[in-house]
């Protein structure tokens, strides 16, 4: 039988996190079937996809919790507003979240420690309250920054009006414009379910994803110290963070995926806005460190494959050992 703790559960961000994908799963595909998915309304998910998500990729982790650029205060203010319509908390508490798991990466303090198990790294952490939350002292820094303490205080409201309203408006002017069935209202409808609650729920579980299947599958190249994974299916889907691998041991790169044909449209935002003068400092590993820790990595990798060669070759030799010492002998080795 399923025993939930109830005397410890999230209310809010639990009823938020199941309800926006219980409407995604049964309100959205009936407003398709009904009214069809006109061009518009995939646009305005596409275009409310990219600017929420590169407000989390771009402005919330490499900008506010990595410092690994600068920004003018038009860029960063534009990232705090469109970031609140991702719903995921303020830039503040974001950060210092994220700052802690870097710091204890894999161990009791992190906040979505995937040792906990996958859906608690995915979403289960945000869900329950396991212990008190700790306190906000990681982000003095960020406390400095008026743009960054005005959303802190008014990020929900700002997201309700530019993740739900603002994509309804448009939603239901492009469907009076264009003369679709049902007019502005439905149209209306469309935006919020479309561009509103399906995108929501899109951004925020490729976001999740980073912290859950970049902790589960795919390649550690360059350290083997935790269990951050390179993904280029993930950076696909994450404007570029599914280089995790890289990241976890470079974090204050402004780069995640550091080759040319490495899919990563935040740094090409970052580098891009540079050549515009609107971001600056730009913070890069040396080639020769990168080169280091590939080779350190690539070593490690390769003694740890020859250690399960050899304890497949000892059990193969220990067969007719009984159960109990044959696993004290491979413990042992």
């Amino acid at each position: 039988m399923l025993r939930i703790p109830f005397d410890r559960v999230n209310w809010v961000p639990s009823a938020f996190l199941i309800g926006t994908l219980t409407l995604s799963l049964t309100a959205v595909p009936l407003y398709i079937w009904f009214f069809g998915l006109p061009w518009y309304q995939l646009l305005l998910f596409l275009g409310f996809f990219i600017l929420t998500g590169l407000s989390i990729t771009f402005g919330y982790h490499r900008l506010f919790a990595h410092k690994a650029f600068e920004a003018k205060k038009s860029v960063k203010a534009t990232a705090l507003i469109f970031g609140s319509a991702a719903f995921e908390q303020s830039a503040l508490d974001w950060c210092s979240d994220h700052r802690r798991h870097h710091k204890h990466v894999d161990h009791e303090e992190d906040p979505y420690d995937i040792s906990k198990g996958f859906m608690w790294a995915h979403i289960g952490w945000m869900l329950f309250k396991l212990k008190p939350r700790p306190p906000l002292d990681n982000v003095s820094d960020l406390r400095k920054d008026k743009l960054v303490m005005w959303q802190h205080k008014n990020w929900v409201w700002t997201g309700i009006l530019v993740g739900f309203l603002l994509p309804a408006l448009i939603g239901g002017a492009a469907a009076a414009i264009f003369g679709a069935k049902g007019g502005f209202w439905v149209g209306f409808l469309g935006g919020f379910l479309i561009g509103g609650v399906a995108r929501v729920t899109a951004v925020q579980h490729c976001t999740f994803f980073i912290n859950s299947l970049c902790h589960t599958v795919g390649t550690r190249p360059y350290s083997r110290k935790c269990s951050a994974r390179d993904s280029m299916l993930m950076a696909i889907f994450t404007f570029g963070e599914g280089y995790h691998n890289y990241h976890h041991e470079f974090q204050h790169d402004y780069r995640n995926g550091i080759k040319k044909w490495h899919f990563d449209p935040t740094k090409w935002t970052i580098w891009l806005l540079s050549k515009m003068g609107l971001t600056s400092k730009l913070r890069r590993v040396p080639d020769e460190k990168i080169e280091a820790a590939r080779a350190k990595a690539s070593e490690e990798a390769a003694i740890e494959r020859r250690r399960k060669l050899r304890r497949k070759v000892r059990r193969m030799k220990l067969k007719g050992v009984p159960r109990l010492r044959r696993r004290q002998i491979i413990a042992a080795d």
